[in-house]
């Protein structure tokens, strides 16, 4: 990088800082923070959904995917997404939204109090929120990582550099901030990513190399297959079923999305939305990738390295800093998303429950504790990212794959399926069950089991058997030990009933249902 590209790096960090400062003018109270009041355009809302499910581990930690097997990283990835969302966007994105505005919520684990009972809730969230900073941690790393390669900053200056910057804005102007730099993220992504097509295409033509012909050269050679390696049938379906949970708001910040908008018909619009942008532009983003074999020779043996070599050698001075910007708005959109969520979780599910303090909070205070909330989430998560690479850890997409993954299963299931009316019947003790058990299987086929199976045991199974273990108990205690109470049936109709007239107002408040309750007006 020459005095061009820092330039260029320097200021999409100035105006991100400049959003956040702008976004800080619409933020008032608690409301605001967390779910932009309710007022957030459809079209806002489903650019924000897609670009906090990306971060630089795709150009490090798939690249490296693309590289070594070519386009499964797209079929096990990107295209499971878009089905996941798409089908989302009618199961789950309109009663998320409900959240907000029938029971006037500003966490997506607020509800689970009434809904279930508050120690399922308290545990969903505890879980929730360390292996939330367990993945930004691995998210910080990665855009580390690429920024070592292009300015020789080390590992933890970089991740100083990005969590400091990412604080600034999105502490600031909370969601409303989150939002709109990723807007604009949205349009630098564009630019970059056309920039780095254009430019493989342009070098593979010099070498007189055609698109369809560049699979059939020596150096490609079975990169065409949907499904190779470890990446088979298996892993599609168990990531499809992943993805269908984890980017409908398993992982909170994109339940945020579903939440911020005005209506339940523009949060399923927004959804679908993300879903069209899940299968259209990560072709564009994956094709330089694809052909990385034919242009660079990687030096790490996962192929990690190898779009930021390709980058380095292929884009000139400007460019090379507007691609390096796209990096940074993928990791930032992502984790000041998940910074907001987890903020959202403590202060509005977790500190009241440790302090009576915290229960009194009026609008400011609130506010203050948010924003306080959020730094300490960042600081946590970049102390963990300094260790990414430790042998607990291992390398960046063992975390975001195996770890997220696999332990998101457990937390999600009791909170995702508790929106919906055929599982009315799966209370507290079906929620609290799965979940328990759904981590002792993360645990026992990641490591006793692994550990005596030849080879180890497959990735599929390692991210798949959690959730299914999971998925079967809360279904099957649910019919087992039905706890259908009156008022758990109440909070269901109140995020099931179309329109807001008098059927779904006719729905009962929960009984105890106070001031610091869902239900409450």
């Amino acid at each position: 990088m020459n005095s061009l590209d820092w330039a260029v790096l320097i200021g999409y960090f100035g105006v991100m800082v400049a959003i956040g400062v702008w976004s800080h003018k619409r933020v008032d109270n608690v409301s605001d923070f967390f779910t932009a009041g309710g007022k957030m355009p459809w079209w806002l809302s489903g650019i924000s959904h897609h670009m906090s499910g990306y971060s630089a581990v795709m150009f490090t930690g798939y690249a490296g995917i693309a590289y070594t097997y070519g386009v499964t990283s797209f079929i096990t990835w990107s295209f499971p997404i878009a089905l996941g969302i798409a089908i989302g966007s009618k199961l789950f994105a309109p009663r998320i939204n409900r959240l907000r505005s029938r029971l006037h919520v500003a966490s997506p684990l607020e509800y689970l109090k009434n809904r279930y009972n508050l120690p399922t809730q308290q545990a969903l969230a505890w879980s929730g929120m360390l292996l939330k900073i367990v993945d930004v941690g691995a998210k910080w790393a990665a855009i580390a990582t690429l920024l070592s390669v292009f300015t020789g900053v080390t590992l933890n200056q970089g991740i100083l550099i990005t969590g400091a910057i990412t604080a600034v804005y999105c502490t600031i102007g909370g969601l409303w901030a989150d939002a709109l730099t990723e807007l604009g993220q949205f349009v630098i992504q564009l630019l970059a990513g056309v920039s780095m097509f254009v430019a493989v295409v342009l070098k593979l033509s010099d070498r007189h190399i055609g698109f369809l012909d560049a699979w059939n050269q020596p150096a490609l050679h079975g990169h065409g297959k949907p499904l190779v390696g470890p990446y088979g049938t298996v892993f599609l379906l168990a990531f499809l079923f992943i993805k269908l949970f984890e980017y409908n708001g398993g992982m909170l910040n994109q339940a945020q999305r579903y939440m911020a908008t005005g209506s339940a018909h523009e949060a399923e619009r927004g959804a679908r939305l993300s879903a069209v942008l899940w299968l259209v532009w990560p072709v564009v983003l994956f094709f330089p990738m694809w052909m990385s074999p034919l242009l660079v020779h990687a030096q790490k043996p996962d192929g990690s390295d190898s779009y930021g070599l390709m980058t380095e050698q292929l884009l000139p001075h400007g460019l090379l800093g507007l691609v390096v910007v796209g990096f940074f708005s993928h990791t930032m959109a992502m984790c000041s998303s998940d910074a907001n969520a987890i903020a959202a979780v403590f202060t509005r599910d977790v500190a009241p429950v440790l302090s009576a303090r915290a229960r009194a909070w009026g609008e400011r205070s609130g506010l203050i504790a948010a924003r306080v909330t959020t730094v300490v989430f960042l600081g946590l998560s970049m102390a963990v990212a300094t260790q990414v690479d430790s042998p607990t850890f291992k390398d960046i997409i063992t975390v975001v794959i195996k770890w997220v993954a696999g332990l998101m299963g457990p937390i999600a299931i009791p909170m995702m399926l508790g929106l919906l009316r055929t599982f009315r019947r799966s209370g507290p003790t079906a929620a609290l069950t799965s979940w328990a058990a759904g981590l002792l299987a993360f645990w026992l086929v990641n490591y006793p089991i692994s550990w005596h199976v030849d080879g180890g045991v497959p990735l599929q199974y390692q991210v798949s058997v959690p959730l299914a273990v999971s998925l079967v108990l809360y279904i099957l205690i649910g019919h087992l030990k039905p706890e259908d109470t009156p008022e758990r049936l109440a909070i269901i109709e109140r995020v099931n009933s179309d329109g807001d007239g008098a059927a779904s107002r006719a729905v009962p408040v929960p009984a105890g249902a106070g001031d610091d309750a869902v239900g409450a007006p």
